[in-house]
């Protein structure tokens, strides 16, 4: 029979005791430390969360900015196209007005052409060989009789609304540079008639620069005027033409001949 003295029942209790305490104290700061660490979790997780709402309103934003530019561009086009039909009209209301009368009206079409042809060499460096190229037809077919007085007259009437539509139109195009005497297909950035820049294929960047009386192609090598320029290109690029950008100065401004 083991018999345990009332000294060694004490210890032993009380050693228990102790590891008890120990252990509840050691799975308290456990539990303590694992709610830290899920609080951490949490916050880390609204934060996110309010990253993510950011993100997606700006993203909602810039939808709503195209939006808007695209209706803005429709509206544009159907009040172009309204002003179109409206003045075609005209033309053929002048047209049947002439009727079949032996009226010759080849000077004054010739007239017109020709001061067309002036204001498109005086303009921006834009497509001016396949503009002129366009009126030189008109001459010639009229010339020839391949076409009538009449059609010639209708033809030269839209070759100026097309010069009128180029002074506001911003967009990108392709088109042959000289620079530093060597030709290059190059992408075209035109805002309106008063800013052009370019981009080549082998990267170089940079903007139209009137000198006098020519149009030279100027190339920028300076870091934060060729971030402009591209970021101008991809803006371009999405259909975005409405914003705020910043762009070297580059204006083509002309006086009045």
């Amino acid at each position: 029979m083991i018999q345990i003295s009332n000294k060694a029942l004490f210890t032993m209790v009380a050693f228990g005791t102790l590891c008890g305490s120990s252990l509840y104290a050691k799975s308290t700061e456990n539990i303590v430390q694992s709610i830290m660490t899920l609080r951490g979790e949490v916050e880390s997780l609204y934060t996110k969360i309010d990253e993510n709402k950011d993100a997606y309103k700006s993203q909602m934003k810039s939808y709503f900015l195209q939006i808007s530019d695209n209706e803005a561009q429709i509206n544009r086009q159907e009040t172009s196209l309204k002003l179109t039909a409206q003045n075609l009209e005209k033309v053929q209301a002048e047209l049947k007005a002439i009727g079949s009368s032996s009226k010759d009206i080849k000077p004054i079409i010739n007239e017109a052409l020709s001061a067309l042809e002036i204001e498109i060499k005086a303009g921006i460096p834009f497509k001016v060989e396949d503009r002129l190229a366009a009126l030189e037809k008109i001459k010639t077919d009229l010339k020839n009789g391949d076409i009538t007085q009449e059609k010639a007259l209708a033809l030269t009437w839209a070759s100026y609304d097309d010069a009128l539509r180029l002074t506001k139109e911003i967009g990108l195009f392709k088109q042959e540079i000289t620079l530093n005497d060597e030709a290059k297909i190059a992408k075209i950035a035109k805002i309106g008639s008063v800013m052009m820049f370019f981009a080549t294929l082998d990267d170089k960047v940079g903007y139209v620069k009137k000198e006098g009386d020519i149009y030279k192609y100027v190339t920028v090598t300076d870091d934060t005027q060729r971030t402009q320029i591209i970021k101008l290109f991809d803006a371009l690029q999405k259909q975005i033409r409405t914003g705020y950008f910043t762009l070297p100065n580059s204006l083509l401004l002309r006086g009045v001949n």
